[in-house]
């Protein structure tokens, strides 16, 4: 291979990862942008929109999150959507130009019975859409895995969310290693996976990269990898850190791209807050992916006409759904 289109790789280790994430930033953006023009079609990003089917009220005690129970932030518990509501949401997201629809509910696990049929029929739903389908519901066992590849479902996003060693500071609820058999269920149904985590939790460049590790030493790699910047909520115990700087998010877009060549990175949560240059250099330092739409389960995001415009600026079309 040459040095622009390196074989995949799945024994990535922490100083190799770090020595990436810190060097010089226009080397690094350079190396990430020759990987992914040898490896991407040239000028396209997937659209996704994501929709909250079931909000607030959730047992987990994540320390970013609006919708956990443990936290005073304002959410209520909210009743779970109805097929035909979110399947109207889906046709508003196709019209505006999302390529694939995820649906997200404010669970620790999925549990057998009327919620998860209707998540089933939501996704068969989405699906004759022609639509790529994904949810995020929690942690799900192997049958449960079995039985969303068999409605049609495309992909499911579970975030290992930060490094291992980070991850005890912003979780006591679930372990890490309960997350990657999640991805192991997902995976062995035949589901692609979508995982990926978030930066600024007072966490360290190091803490950052580990998790990129986890994720490039799953074989395969996951082919979304979501790269989110923290919203800081009231109430939330992380609500007081400072923000993110679009450079961190750049550093981190450039890794991730250079470690998983052939992943889609996608410019997730964070960006309402980020200047219109910071997601141009993310973009062009490999994100290929972005959630569009004006929120992002509970938390604001850039308007599709805002993106619309970005990505006309930046000459990005949409990137038909791989169905």
């Amino acid at each position: 291979m040459t040095a622009t289109h390196p074989a995949l790789r799945h024994d990535w280790t922490i100083p190799e990862a770090l020595a990436i994430h810190d060097q010089p930033l226009f080397e690094l953006v350079d190396r990430a942008r020759g990987i992914h023009r040898a490896r991407h079609p040239e000028g396209k990003v997937q659209l996704c929109t994501l929709l909250s089917v079931k909000t607030g009220g959730c047992p987990e005690d994540c320390a970013y999150c609006p919708q956990s129970s443990h936290h005073s932030t304002g959410q209520k518990s909210e009743k779970m959507l109805d097929v035909d509501d979110v399947l109207g949401a889906a046709a508003r997201a196709k019209d505006a130009g999302a390529t694939r629809f995820c649906m997200g509910a404010a669970w620790r696990e999925v549990k057998d019975g009327p919620a998860f049929d209707r998540v089933v029929d939501m996704v068969k739903g989405v699906k004759s859409m022609g639509l790529e389908a994904c949810v995020t519901l929690g942690m799900l066992d192997e049958g449960q895995a079995a039985r969303l590849k068999a409605a049609g479902l495309d992909a499911y996003n579970h975030n290992l969310d930060t490094g291992r060693d980070a991850y005890k500071s912003i979780i006591t609820t679930r372990t890490y290693d309960d997350r990657l058999a999640t991805l192991r269920n997902v995976r062995k149904a035949g589901i692609t996976v979508c995982s990926g985590g978030i930066i600024g939790m007072g966490e360290s460049n190091e803490d950052r990269v580990a998790m990129l590790v986890e994720l490039a030493r799953l074989e395969p790699h996951p082919e979304s990898v979501p790269v989110n910047a923290l919203v800081r909520v009231p109430g939330t115990p992380l609500a007081e850190l400072p923000p993110v700087t679009g450079v961190e998010l750049v550093r981190m877009v450039a890794t991730a791209r250079i470690m998983m060549p052939a992943s889609r990175v996608r410019l997730s949560a964070g960006r309402a807050e980020l200047p219109e240059e910071a997601q141009l250099l993310c973009l062009y330092a490999g994100a290929n992916s972005i959630f569009y739409g004006d929120k992002l389960l509970t938390t604001p995001n850039p308007g599709p006409n805002e993106d619309a415009a970005l990505l006309a600026r930046a000459g990005l079309v949409a990137e038909p759904p791989r169905l």
